[in-house]
């Protein structure tokens, strides 16, 4: 039997150990434990060692949020994350925006069913539509809430943006973010008021790019036909962009696909460089060539990612790794600080 162990240029040499999972572990003991095995263990401890990077002060980070990870209950991550100063621009829906205004007003998301005992799933749904509620999954919406959300805008957002001429999408998710923060305290409400409010606090800017495909985009719409209210679609990208060519070094979070997870990456396209961090959270196969499940290093080929840039993509539900990764990442980030 032939030796071909000095062949083996390529070989990691450092054998698979074994994941732990003990009474007391912190999280950042656990993400640990994850790099000794492998697959999506391997790279979770990865995106942790990444994102832990990310956290320091001279690094900006775009945080792209997708889907409608508010109302699953990763609100007050984000917010959290905004103001310890951990993301300096947030891409997200307009789902997401709607879904986070409605809770600072007073709304609530609730737990739900796909298809409970006796039902099949669209007898569900056709049950849930005669009751007057949405359903996102799992999590229920009464549609009551939509109304709150439409007197909200018109009462506290809309009229007060209508003198401006035509304002940027920023500059509304700004004004919903402080109508968000002052109702929340003047009502007394019992949750936080979330992620733009937060950002509003903060001066981080939220982009909102397809803000169109949402609640929101409808009320726009509607007010925008009896009023002078109207939106300039393209006033972000010279904002976005100035963000992006300032900065020394960059780094991207991106939750899920979509529309922001391009609008964090293609950012870079004008910038003199590109991301030195990336990490992608996702359930998006690669193998389709959707933008949603392309790996960060197809991104490098398009010159969005340094060629020496830092990444990692990690497979799995975002609910799931989202709330794994920032907290072991700020666990390591606060030890070494």
């Amino acid at each position: 039997m032939s030796d071909h162990t000095d062949e083996r240029e390529t070989f990691h040499h450092d054998p698979i150990g074994h994941a732990e999972a003990r009474a007391g572990m912190t999280v950042g003991e656990l993400a640990n434990s994850y790099g000794e095995a492998g697959i999506g263990a391997s790279d979770i401890h990865e995106a942790v060692d990444i994102y832990s990077e990310m956290l320091d002060d001279d690094v900006t980070t775009f945080f792209g949020l997708a889907g409608a990870m508010v109302p699953t209950g990763m609100r007050a991550i984000v917010s959290e994350l905004i103001r310890d100063g951990h993301i300096d621009v947030l891409v997200t829906t307009g789902a997401n925006c709607t879904h986070d205004s409605i809770e600072a007003i007073g709304g609530k998301h609730h737990h739900g069913e796909v298809t409970p005992e006796g039902q099949t799933e669209r007898e569900h749904d056709e049950t849930l539509r005669d009751e007057g509620v949405d359903r996102i999954y799992n999590v229920y919406l009464p549609q009551e809430h939509f109304a709150l959300f439409e007197n909200h805008l018109r009462d506290e957002v809309f009229s007060t943006l209508e003198d401006e001429g035509a304002v940027s999408i920023q500059r509304m998710t700004e004004e919903l973010g402080r109508a968000n923060s002052e109702v929340n305290e003047r009502e007394d409400v019992p949750e936080d008021a979330g992620v733009l409010a937060a950002a509003y606090e903060n001066d981080v800017p939220v982009y909102c790019p397809a803000f169109q495909d949402s609640v929101l985009g409808l009320q726009a719409w509607m007010y925008s036909q009896t009023s002078e209210f109207t939106i300039d679609a393209l006033a972000d990208m010279t904002q976005i962009t100035d963000i992006a060519y300032e900065a020394d070094s960059v780094g991207a979070m991106v939750v899920g696909g979509g529309v922001p997870k391009n609008y964090v990456l293609q950012t870079m396209l004008v910038s003199p460089d590109a991301y030195d961090y990336a990490v992608q959270l996702t359930m998006d196969p690669s193998n389709t060539g959707g933008l949603s499940g392309a790996t960060l290093d197809e991104a490098r080929s398009w010159g969005k990612l340094e060629k020496n840039a830092r990444n990692v993509s990690v497979y799995a539900d975002a609910t799931i790794t989202l709330p794994l990764v920032v907290a072991a990442a700020r666990e390591r980030h606060s030890t070494e600080a």
